[in-house]
């Protein structure tokens, strides 16, 4: 039986083609393009594309302990694929709760995982500028406890380390948003090269498109902006010791300098 917050059913698996765990699993992070990145991995002609949703939020309720082997096999049944091809998903809250990342060693083992993450100042006044035109309501009123998710999910390092207890450093791929930004090819290629898919080079048409672009975020008290920098400045020199890649030129917000 489905839990709350889970979907109904498995998509319908087509005639001749086959169910089992997800080749590749979007696991963070929020506000940080993982919409648009998904969407391109996805057209990828190699990738099968059954779920109607790009986010499944399959082990959202199962923090009580009751994840089960039938509820494994629930979720391996999510992903249909044709002969040849490769199925996934992007639940990008994955990575911050503490008890998904056993649950999806569980459930798919050799999963390839893919992480996209952002400058942090930049990523948590998006993830405000959401919650206020989400609410609908006056700034003073939305902000008793909204800063402090926002913060938590600007973190990286810890959720990171966290999911690294359970899965091989070499299953795990960081994106920065900015440089998929910048370089879309290039990085599209990198993907596609991790996932192990042919032609890594494919390229659809519209993909230095970027969807759910808009305002940046909103303005926060310079005092408080002083205290995320320094914070996200601690946070992404243990990034470093994860993701050795990670340019940090790109993310001001984490270098003590004022995003504008």
């Amino acid at each position: 039986m489905a839990r709350p917050g889970h979907p109904a059913a498995p998509p319908e698996c087509p005639p001749e083609w086959t169910t089992g765990p997800p080749h590749f699993v979007g696991i963070g992070a929020d506000r940080s393009g993982t919409t648009w990145w998904h969407s391109l991995v996805c057209s990828h002609p190699q990738v099968s594309v059954a779920l109607t949703e790009k986010e499944l939020h399959f082990f959202d309720p199962y923090w009580d302990g009751s994840f089960s082997d039938e509820d494994a096999e629930r979720y391996r049944r999510h992903f249909p694929r044709a002969e040849g091809t490769i199925a996934g998903e992007w639940t990008p809250r994955y990575m911050y709760d503490v008890w998904t990342p056993a649950l999806l060693a569980r459930a798919a083992p050799d999963a390839r995982l893919l992480v996209s993450l952002r400058d942090p100042l930049t990523r948590y006044r998006s993830h405000l500028r959401k919650v206020i035109a989400g609410e609908g309501r006056d700034m003073f009123l939305v902000l008793g406890r909204t800063p402090t998710v926002a913060l938590s999910r600007s973190l990286y390092a810890y959720p990171l380390l966290r999911v690294l207890r359970h899965f091989r450093r070499e299953q795990l791929l960081v994106l920065q948003h900015e440089r998929c930004i910048a370089d879309t090819a290039g990085e599209l290629r990198r993907t596609f090269e991790f996932l192990g898919l042919e032609d890594a080079d494919w390229l659809p048409p519209d993909a230095d498109e970027p969807v759910n672009t808009g305002p940046t975020g909103i303005e926060i008290p310079a005092a408080l902006e002083e205290d995320l920098t320094s914070t996200f400045a601690e946070d992404l020199r243990r990034l470093r010791e994860i993701a050795p890649e990670i340019d940090s030129s790109l993310w001001p917000g984490a270098e003590g300098e004022r995003v504008g």
